[in-house]
């Protein structure tokens, strides 16, 4: 029999100060305390993007389960355990890639906690993460929105990588002719802004769900992405190979996006320990 949410969220806290890395406190979601490491071992992830990273799978019991390893800083800039939907974009939020990812993480290496920092935005396409860009569904700015959020986070921690998955509103001309120049200034702009040349940037595929058409501009977007990958140092691609989808056709289900979440985690570990060019 699971145990329930707020239950799960007592015990998190509990457990939080039985790790022995673990020594500042900050203020728990249900009233408590969370515990939080020095910055060497707390390890931060920007997830940026659009509504695959932001997450559209349909929640389940085992997704507002808190792992005493994994947080996420909340819309008001707090440290609370990380539990689906991690992000709050639009209210249909859901299961993303996030969670896993740090979750298979921290079964690599039990000294570390991870901390997500959710700022993708549905719909966004790559045009509004620049300085100053607005998006309007989500009446945000997404690139600056995830440097203030980033900045805030690495008071605490250690910037690790930056997952990013995004393309979906650029797959159409003239939008994919430019979406390979765009994603690669995004890159340099990211590891300008936060001092690492070497930050891990790592690129999920798009959608590649049965019986759904590619069109040539979606093609370019996949291919722009893929080249990125192959071209630049401590960049990664994970292929959606398998995954599947909700009835819209467009998002992947909270199935896939476990598996896309653990996926994104080997190319990370990859990428940060194979020599680069």
């Amino acid at each position: 029999m699971k145990v329930s949410f707020l239950r799960s969220l007592r015990l998190f806290c509990t457990l939080s100060f039985t790790l022995p890395f673990l020594g500042v406190t900050t203020a728990c979601a249900n009233g408590g305390e969370v515990a939080i490491p020095d910055k060497e071992h707390f390890h931060l992830f920007l997830l940026a993007g659009q509504s695959n990273m932001a997450g559209r799978g349909f929640v389940d019991p085992q997704d507002n389960e808190p792992n005493p390893r994994v947080l996420m800083l909340n819309r008001e800039g707090r440290w609370v355990p990380a539990v689906d939907p991690v992000h709050y974009d639009k209210k249909a939020a859901g299961v993303g890639p996030g969670r896993s990812f740090a979750e298979a993480l921290t079964e690599e290496d039990d000294t570390v906690v991870i901390g997500l920092i959710p700022t993708a935005c549905g719909g966004s396409s790559i045009t509004t993460w620049v300085p100053g860009g607005y998006h309007d569904q989500t009446r945000s700015h997404p690139y600056d929105d995830a440097l203030e959020r980033t900045r805030r986070a690495m008071q605490d921690g250690t910037l690790m990588g930056v997952l990013w998955h995004q393309g979906e509103s650029d797959s159409k001309e003239p939008n994919a002719e430019m979406y390979k120049e765009r994603l690669i200034e995004l890159i340099k702009r990211f590891r300008t802004e936060f001092n690492d040349p070497d930050l891990p940037i790592i690129i999920g595929q798009l959608g590649q769900y049965p019986g759904k058409h590619w069109n040539s501009s979606r093609r370019k977007v996949d291919q722009a992405q893929q080249e990125i990958a192959r071209e630049l140092p401590y960049v990664g691609f994970v292929p959606s190979d398998g995954l599947t989808s909700n009835p819209d056709m467009i998002h992947f289900n909270a199935e896939s996006q476990r598996e896309f979440g653990r996926r994104y985690a080997e190319v990370y570990e990859e990428v940060i320990s194979e020599p680069q060019p």
